[in-house]
């Protein structure tokens, strides 16, 4: 067996979308994916499914695993030929260790690379509104480790990094901000230096407390601290109330997760995140075409014969094209079929693919689409329903009712799915998560089938389209629907949700 390539990868300080391009495209090509606790969940969402997932769970005093252990298992997968790749939250360099996994790697020769990206030592205090330097307060940042080994004393030397007069960045720090404090105003700062220390920085959990280098250990106290933190000390941390742009977006504060299929997702999770939202991707349902797609191509041999083409979903759009391709036919077998769709996303998937639709109903759900196409029916008409093995049954009783002659082809079918890295339970009965958003009623079905026990009364949950609001009070959740079936109303109906609380 050939030998296998080690990836030294940074994730940034939690929000995925500052992971660069090169770790986004490692990381999509792995085969093996070791983290630890510091990884942001945004970033574990965004594992490919394939890859084979080791936790090695390092955090302050809480190791799964020892370092001398994690080096050998990195040996070890990489050995067996494997794209191995290392995520690492701030930089891998940067008191990441990153440096001593590569030692036992070049020892065995073992190809590697590294791949850099934003440090929390200046992320953080970024997304906090604070400069790490600035030309009116100082011309240098220095980066030191609060971390000690046990049992033994700081090596810092506190009396040069005052006299440096430049911003001071501690990480790892919160369990040491008493000696980090003590021994900066032993080595003569201050004691009315501005200082700060910033909670889950890039997160709905970030929260920010600026004092003294003095009086910020009372004020931890007082207020309450959550780790990872960072300590900044210098006077740019006078700056964080002018230029704190993060909290001021309007879903700041909010984790959401959005449960859309995963090739449906990342236009919800970008609009939301846009507005200051946290974004857990955790689809609950996939889509797979049908095994046996026979009754459809059955259809397609008389494609011209039908005077409808109804599509409920951008899916349905999706899986009928490629069958129409692989069957040996393009757009030109529709003839002069007419296309109808269920909303919004599903008439700019046809669009796409250089259709427009020719209808689309006032209220984008299954019932208004059957009861207004019914209406512009003569009777005798053929229509074909490309769609999920279960649809709405009231479409195809609508239209038959008009006198349509109705071929309602399952070509797809729902799957459910459920994290294997993050436990959405816990996250909702610890208040961690404010919303879940909901495009369909089967992604609350899956929703519900992968966090079976938990109490839904504490879900709000954010819907598109009545059946879906009444599928999440079906099962006891306090459910809002968009004013419109699209993703901007979804994403208000987010907003005035917030802002309602």
């Amino acid at each position: 067996m050939g030998k296998g390539i080690f990836y030294a990868v940074s994730v940034g300080a939690g929000d995925p979308l500052d992971m660069t391009l090169r770790a986004k495209q490692v990381l999509e090509q792995a085969d093996v994916v070791v983290y630890d606790s510091l990884v942001g969940q945004g970033v574990l969402s965004r594992i490919p499914e394939n890859a084979r997932l080791i936790n090695v769970g390092k955090r302050a005093s809480h190791h799964i695993m020892r370092q001398e252990n994690i080096n050998q298992v990195l040996l070890e997968e990489a050995q067996r030929g494997l794209r191995v790749v290392r995520l690492k939250g701030g930089d891998p360099f940067l008191f990441g260790r990153g440096g001593e996994e590569l030692e036992l790697l070049r020892e065995n020769g073992i190809p590697y690379e590294v791949v850099p990206g934003v440090t929390s030592s200046i992320a953080v205090p970024a997304y906090n509104g604070v400069p790490v330097t600035h030309r009116d307060f100082c011309s240098s940042v220095h980066i030191i480790t609060g971390h000690k080994r046990a049992g033994e004393e700081y090596d810092i030397d506190f009396r040069a990094l005052v006299d440096t007069k430049g911003t001071l960045v501690f990480l790892m720090g919160v369990s040491a901000l008493p000696d980090i404090c003590e021994g900066l105003i032993g080595a003569g700062m201050e004691k009315d230096m501005p200082a700060a220390i910033l909670q889950k920085g890039t997160t709905a959990g970030q929260k920010r407390i600026v004092a003294t280098v003095s009086t910020l250990e009372e004020e931890v106290k007082r207020q309450g601290i959550e780790t990872p933190a960072i300590i900044v000390v210098g006077k740019v941390c006078t700056l964080a109330e002018k230029f704190g742009w993060y909290e001021e977006l309007p879903l700041s504060g909010w984790k959401v997760l959005v449960t859309r299929p995963k090739e449906l997702v990342s236009r919800t999770a970008d609009k939301l995140r846009e507005k200051g939202a946290e974004v857990l991707e955790l689809p609950a349902i996939r889509t797979v075409p049908m095994e046996d797609q026979s009754r459809l191509y059955k259809a397609l041999d008389h494609l011209e014969e039908y005077q409808w083409l109804v599509f409920t979903s951008p899916t349905g759009v999706k899986v009928f094209f490629e069958e129409l391709i692989r069957h040996g036919k393009d757009i030109r077998a529709m003839g002069n079929a007419r296309l109808a769709v269920i909303g919004e996303g599903t008439k700019k998937a046809l669009k796409e693919r250089g259709l427009l639709a020719d209808f689309v109903p006032s209220v984008y759900d299954g019932d208004t689409l059957g009861k207004e196409l019914s209406e512009l029916l003569s009777g005798g008409e053929k229509i074909l329903i490309p769609r999920a093995e279960k649809g709405n049954e009231k479409l195809t009783a609508f239209l038959a009712q008009a006198g349509a002659v109705v071929e309602d082809v399952p070509t797809y079918q729902t799957l459910y799915e459920k994290s294997q890295l993050i436990d959405e339970k816990k996250e909702f009965e610890t208040g961690q998560i404010s919303c879940a958003v909901f495009t369909s009623a089967s992604t609350v079905k899956g929703f519900v089938e992968g966090t079976k026990g938990l109490d839904y009364s504490k879900v709000k949950a954010a819907c598109i389209g009545r059946q879906t609001k009444a599928a999440a009070e079906s099962f006891g959740m306090k459910a809002y629907m968009s004013e419109k079936a699209t993703i901007d109303s979804l994403v208000k109906l987010v907003e005035d949700m917030k802002r309602s609380e």
